[in-house]
Formats: C-alpha cells, sequence, structure tokens
C-alpha cells in the first residue's frame, strides 16, 4: 500500500492509498477515514463501513461531499471508499459511455471477454480489499456496509450473499432490480453475457427470496429522484421483502434527488444504524 495522501478530519485522518490489485490486474486508488481513536501513537482497532459509490464516482466524491466524517468520528468507526471498476487497463470500449466499464463496474464478477480478467470488483470489495486492509490498518473484523445507486446495488448483493460477513447493511436509492432496468441490462449483458439466468444471482430483489440470512435493509430513496422510475424500482424489492418476511425500512424521502445533497442530508441516520449493529452505540 501506498500512501498517496492524508488529511486531519475530526481529529481522525482521511487516507488515500494506491495498490497493485492481484484480483483485478491493475493498480486500484482507494480511500480509508479512520477516526481519532484509531490514529495516533496507540490506535484503537475499530470496526469499518464499506461504502460502495455509484456510476462515474470515485473514492473521492463520498469523502468530500457526504459529510460522514464528523458523525464517524463521533462513534467510532472507519470508513472505507473503493473505487468504482478497474482503471486503465485498455480495454476496448472501455471509456465510451459512463454506464458500462470505467465507473461502472456494478460489483460483479465478469465472465465476458475481455472483461473477465480485470471486472472482478465482487471479489475486490468481498475478499481482497477487506483482507488487505484488515492486516495493515488497525481494523476489526467486524463490518457494515451501505453504498449509493449502483453502490447500494453493490451493497445489497455482497450483503445478501454473504451471510455473517457484516453486521448491518443500508443504501441509498439502490438499483434495486437491475435484471429489470436500463442500467442493470447494459451491464449484466456486457459482463455477463446473453444468459440471463446467470443474471439473477446479482439482482437483489431476485436474492431475497433464497437469503438464508434476514438481515433488515435500511433504504433511503428521494422522491424526486430523476432515475427513479426508469431505473431504481425499490417497490419490487420492497414487494419481495414481504412476500418472504425479510426486514426493510424503506424511507422515502420528499422532495430529495438522487446528488451528494440527499446523502449528506441522511448519512447521519445510516451512520448510527451501522454502529449500533457494530456494538458502538
Amino acid at each position: 500500500m501506498e500512501l498517496l495522501s492524508t488529511n486531519v478530519s475530526f481529529d481522525g485522518e482521511h487516507r488515500r492509498y494506491r495498490h497493485t490489485s492481484a484480483t483485478l490486474e491493475c493498480t486500484m486508488e482507494f480511500a480509508v477515514y479512520l477516526p481519532p481513536v484509531a490514529v495516533g501513537p496507540d490506535p484503537q482497532r475499530v470496526p469499518a463501513l464499506w461504502w460502495l459509490s455509484g456510476l462515474t464516482c470515485t473514492d473521492k466524491n463520498f469523502m468530500e461531499k457526504a459529510g460522514a466524517h464528523k458523525k464517524a468520528a463521533e462513534l467510532g468507526i472507519a470508513i472505507i471508499c473503493p473505487d468504482t471498476s478497474p482503471r486503465g487497463v485498455n480495454l476496448p470500449g472501455e471509456d465510451d459511455s459512463y454506464d458500462f466499464g470505467s465507473g461502472a463496474g456494478f460489483y460483479v464478477n465478469a465472465t465476458e471477454q475481455p472483461w473477465a480478467p480485470h471486472y472482478r470488483m465482487y471479489d475486490y470489495v468481498v475478499k481482497e480489499l477487506p483482507q488487505l486492509l484488515e492486516n495493515e490498518l488497525p481494523l476489526t473484523d467486524k463490518r457494515s456496509i451501505s453504498g449509493h445507486s449502483m453502490g447500494g446495488h453493490g451493497a445489497l448483493i455482497c450483503a445478501l450473499h454473504n451471510p455473517g460477513r457484516y453486521a448491518s447493511v443500508s443504501a441509498f436509492a439502490p438499483v434495486a432490480h437491475p435484471t429489470e432496468c436500463p442500467w442493470g441490462q447494459k451491464a449484466f449483458k456486457g459482463y455477463l453475457g446473453d444468459d440471463t439466468a446467470k443474471w439473477e444471482e446479482w439482482d437483489a430483489t431476485l436474492l431475497i427470496p433464497k437469503a438464508t440470512e434476514r438481515l433488515p435493509l435500511l433504504i433511503d430513496q428521494g422522491t424526486e429522484d430523476q432515475f427513479l422510475e426508469t431505473q431504481l424500482n425499490p417497490d419490487a424489492l420492497v414487494e419481495a421483502c414481504k412476500q418472504h418476511d425479510h426486514p426493510i425500512n424503506l424511507r422515502m424521502q420528499k422532495g430529495y434527488d438522487h446528488s451528494y445533497f440527499f446523502i449528506a442530508s441522511f448519512i447521519d441516520d445510516h451512520l448510527n444504524h451501522h454502529s449500533r449493529a457494530l456494538g458502538q452505540s
């Protein structure tokens, strides 16, 4: 891990790192916020909230815009922000559109060429990066996970696929039923191929019936989100949860859109939700 920069923030530290990922076969950058108790001469190990960002984002969007550091410092929780895709692997078409390729890894393990050797963001955020950071930084093995839009989809599938790995899960405006929306269909066809049966294991709504752990879902969704009707489909997820007695709290927030103003307005609620599950409050 190469330390790129560090900033003091609410008496903790915001750090940016670079490393070479064996899973993605490229160099990746990511950010970590360590609360005050985890820095200094006698750092304590703390649990971590993993934040998965949305289309076109990097680690910088959440760390600079969400206003999460103050509450994380108070609660004693680290925040980890991976990137949203491999970078600079020079695949044909990787930079042609905002919703596929660079910045749009969709947190799946690609099986189609030329994407399969690199676009394995699921394994990266669930396996490789946690193992690295829990070995190198003052982190416990207690984790929660959250995210926004494409990253909300990622948070949900990571939690649903890995019972016991995360203490809690939440999402802001997640792509809740990607097999039935243009963003998801484009990404899944490109990364996973034409067999739609293979897409189902990456769709939170379709994973609910098979879930072996009923981890409560906290979801915030803005009523004025420009993608609500065409891409996000939270009602399908709610219906699946109702049918299978999976606890879900979908909060429709009047007047809010898809932006980081929305995330910043409710991030403290989510941090408190995760803190309780992690035993920090």
